[in-house]
């Protein structure tokens, strides 16, 4: 089969793996792209040419229900997402009552927390946000966060690897070294801020605020929260301190100097002592800039480091995540069908074969493991009527005729859903 011969990168797209890459953790996202991964099965020299053509208008319909189901849900996410979005032009829909407002939340972020789900995105506990915000990786920020800022916090991670990365230390007299980091190939957060000291007043505390990025180091996920101080390290704290201290020791000792003089010389000494007083003065103005400085440059590394790591913010996060959930869904439901029809046959496979058969297949293509969500694929096809299981639990792929007659079905109708409609059972506000 084709397949076997693609490379990961050729796969990737956005999803191509950093060049560096060690280890990839098993996980259940499947990073290809839907487009590529029908063309790899539609390749199968197992397929007549009359089958090619029916498998793909299998696809296209399949592809088209799943969009509008997926519209449907995106429809219902914008009508709540509208009275929290920081960035919505609207306001003709902005008044709603506190209670209005609060199921709204509410639906909002059980219905984004599904989403990212099926996406695949693993939610982070506040224990794991806490002990990321605890440290920073020679990369990042030393930051200090409170959390009684938030109102809400949420953290999603994908793509769990370990990439190497060069740094100079002291330790390695500053020559490049190569070391391990564990990173997070993609990382959602969801948050709503509150009243606080923290929070500055031109801040809408009402606001919902969506934020995607990139390749972002354990370590430092601090650095994507808001309303954080920079927490200088211990040599930034000895440049300005001992400077400082060491200074103002010179200063006493020579004011002591001057004031003794000035009781002795009259007007000269008098002068000698003003000008001690002028000088002390301005050695704690340089303190204080040196201090300033170094505020500035930890900012600065910041704003460098996340730059190019931000992929989208507000509602462009939530077309990105709903889009990535569609194509993951179909993706998972494509292969299983494609692998039960042409490698089970008339004798069909259990779940497990099935889960073993998708496994192996993505290793060949992709060079790493994904745990394939097997059970979910087979209850979509279940539901769709493309394929059927017996009471041996034996699962066979309905013929691509019956097949495509019964995903038009579907589309004419809308039934049966392939994807929750409204996770909470409310209908939006």
């Amino acid at each position: 089969m084709t397949s076997e011969h693609n490379s990961a990168e050729e796969l990737g797209g956005e999803h191509q793996l950093p060049r560096q890459t060690q280890r990839r953790s098993r996980e259940q996202y499947i990073p290809i792209r839907r487009a590529r991964l029908i063309e790899l099965l539609a390749e199968d020299e197992k397929l007549s040419p009359d089958e090619r053509v029916e498998f793909l208008a299998w696809c296209r319909q399949l592809i088209a229900l799943f969009h509008s189901e997926y519209h449907e849900r995106l429809e219902a996410i914008k009508t709540d997402y509208d009275l929290f979005n920081p960035d919505v032009a609207t306001t003709g829909e902005l008044k709603r009552s506190p209670r209005e407002r609060e199921r709204a939340a509410t639906r909002l972020f059980t219905n984004l927390t599904s989403v990212l789900k099926s996406a695949n995105y693993r939610q982070l506990s506040r224990e794991e946000i806490e002990a990321a915000a605890e440290a920073a990786s020679d990369w990042g920020v030393h930051l200090n966060i409170d959390f009684a800022v938030f109102e809400h916090l949420e953290v999603f991670s994908r793509g769990d690897i370990l990439t190497t990365r060069s740094r100079k230390h002291w330790k390695s007299a500053y020559r490049d070294q190569a070391v391990d980091v564990p990173i997070y190939e993609r990382l959602v957060v969801l948050f709503q801020l509150c009243e606080h000291k923290r929070v500055d007043n031109t801040v809408d505390t009402q606001a919902i605020y969506l934020k995607l990025f990139k390749n972002i180091p354990k370590q430092d996920i601090d650095m994507l929260l808001p309303c954080g101080n920079f927490r200088m390290s211990w040599l930034d704290h000895g440049k300005v301190i001992v400077p400082t201290m060491s200074g103002f020791t010179m200063a006493v000792a020579k004011g002591a100097t001057a004031a003794i003089g000035a009781l002795f010389h009259g007007f000269w000494g008098l002068i000698a002592f003003l000008g001690f007083v002028g000088g002390t003065a301005g050695y704690g103005v340089k303190s204080f800039l040196g201090y300033l400085r170094t505020k500035d440059k930890y900012q600065l590394n910041l704003t460098r480091h996340l730059y190019y790591q931000n992929l989208d913010n507000n509602a462009g996060v939530m077309f990105r995540i709903l889009d990535e959930a569609e194509e993951q869904e179909c993706r998972e439901v494509i292969l299983a069908y494609a692998l039960l029809k042409r490698d089970a046959g008339n004798a069909g496979w259990t779940e497990s074969e099935l889960d073993a058969a998708a496994e192996e297949f993505l290793t060949r293509l992709l060079d790493f493991q994904v745990d394939f969500e097997v059970s979910d694929a087979l209850e979509k096809l279940s539901r769709l009527q493309c394929a059927t299981v017996d009471h041996n639990g034996k699962w066979r792929a309905a013929s691509l005729v019956s097949a495509i007659t019964a995903i038009e079905t579907a589309v004419q109708t809308g039934l049966p859903s392939t994807v929750p409609r409204n996770d909470t059972g409310d209908q939006p506000a």
